[in-house]
């Protein structure tokens, strides 16, 4: 792909054989991506062409229908899909709502089995086996292999599971409710609820990073903790989000800080609605880009959540074109417009929290950044802290040393759970700590 574009914007394909000769483009409207042959010398990869990123086989989809069959390209390496030996079948990977399923669909007729739900990925075929990881939201990351002799019937055998001990039958492991609300100009917005299994009026909003991504249902211990002291999760998809096709992600171009904010704040409001938390019993939690939001939406809907607790947020859109590593150094110029363009470089200072401190400062914030990210530097948490604490506000913020974008230290991974905690508990009341057994009482 070529900047400004990001690579689920629009990219091509470049040929060429062995020997360097014979070079060739192939660049559709869309995105294209995982391209690979069949044994027969045809071309297999997954576009958008359709508004849904399926697999297609040549210039046609191998099934054409309304479901994603992988995800953003963050990074070279996704196998959503692979091709059997002899080149009759492809297994892909289909994304309902956030949920997932394995199917396998004939090259010839296009007719599809399902073989399993959960989400899958790393996906191979070799000989009558096809190889994953499954994982869902009561299963821990396994690796598994299924017998494709007949896949009507298929038998899966599990040779490695990530996680397992702790974990069989724990009442904190609940499959989500999938949830839609329509916003003000009539889209149908997408969540999902995971609902203490004990009475709780408590509710945290977690929204995903990116903004280009989703948080499909995976195994997510961090989203079983907080099941487990008597929280319900809502998970947004604000529109910017994958899995929902791409006009729904592609929505959030040159509006970013303003749709995934509003989105969000309704979602949450339709959550209340449904007596799903309360403004005074509601916490927003995002990392990175969903940091940005959740601190948005803290500072323009003060009266939907009592307090933010976010990790490495964008507080500073306008610093990341100059900061931010390779990869996303042009990101900007798609999601709020180009730097040459006036009016978008007046929406990047206007969009970002650090703009809004005063705003901020009627909401107890807990920041926590490693001093050593690549991708959003700790100084955009340190300038929102200060500001914030200047207007008077309650702002906490830790550092942690040699982190990067995201946290990898057990001792910090412990300690972030332990000052979330604290922090939850001192903002809700000391009430917001109970444990399951404790909600169903």
């Amino acid at each position: 792909w070529d900047p400004p574009w990001m690579p689920w914007d629009r990219s091509s394909v470049h040929t060429a054989l062995h020997d360097g000769t014979g070079h060739s483009t192939f660049a559709p409207d869309g995105c294209i991506q995982q391209p690979r042959l069949l044994p027969d010398g045809r071309g297999v990869c997954v576009r958008d062409d359709t508004g849904w990123l399926n697999v297609w086989v040549d210039e046609a989809p191998l099934v054409d229908e309304p479901f994603e069959h992988a995800g953003p390209s963050w990074g070279p390496g996704q196998r959503s899909f692979a091709v059997s030996p002899d080149g009759t079948r492809v297994a892909f990977t289909r994304n309902e709502a956030g949920f997932g399923r394995l199917c396998v669909a004939d090259v010839d007729t296009g007719a599809v089995t399902v073989v399993a739900r959960a989400v899958h990925g790393g996906l191979d075929w070799c000989g009558d086996h096809l190889v994953a990881l499954r994982t869902g939201a009561r299963t821990p990351t396994q690796v598994v292999v299924y017998d494709t002799d007949d896949l009507t019937a298929p038998t899966r055998r599990t040779l490695a599971i990530g996680a397992p001990l702790g974990w069989d039958d724990d009442p904190a492991l609940v499959e989500p409710e999938p949830i839609e609300a329509v916003a003000a100009d009539g889209a149908t917005l997408h969540a999902r609820l995971y609902s203490s299994p004990g009475a709780s009026d408590r509710l945290i909003c977690w929204v995903h990073g990116g903004p280009t991504d989703q948080w499909q249902v995976t195994f997510m211990p961090r989203i079983a903790h907080w099941v487990s002291r008597g929280f319900s999760v809502l998970v947004v998809d604000p529109r910017g989000t994958t899995g929902h096709g791409r006009a729904y992600q592609q929505a959030l171009r040159g509006r970013w800080g303003d749709l995934d904010v509003e989105d969000t704040a309704c979602l949450v409001r339709h959550a209340h609605g449904r007596s799903i938390g309360s403004p005074s019993s509601t916490i927003l939690m995002g990392s990175s880009a969903g940091g940005l939001t959740a601190l948005l939406v803290a500072a323009r809907h003060p009266d939907i959540a009592r307090g933010a607790a976010v990790a490495y947020p964008v507080c500073d859109i306008g610093a990341l074109d100059d900061t931010t590593h390779r990869f996303e150094a042009h990101y900007n110029d798609t999601l709020v417009g180009p730097i040459t363009d006036p009016a978008a470089r007046a929406a990047r200072a206007e969009r970002s929290p650090v703009a809004h401190a005063a705003a901020l400062a009627s909401t107890p914030l807990l920041l926590m950044h490693g001093d050593s990210d690549p991708v959003v530097p700790v100084a955009q948490s340190q300038a929102l802290a200060a500001a914030v604490e200047a207007a008077g506000g309650d702002v906490e913020l830790v550092v942690y040393p040699g982190e990067g974008h995201g946290f990898r230290q057990p001792a910090n991974q412990l300690d972030e759970y332990a000052r979330v905690a604290a922090f939850v508990d001192r903002v809700l009341g000391a009430d917001g700590a109970r444990s399951v057994s404790d909600a169903g009482e």
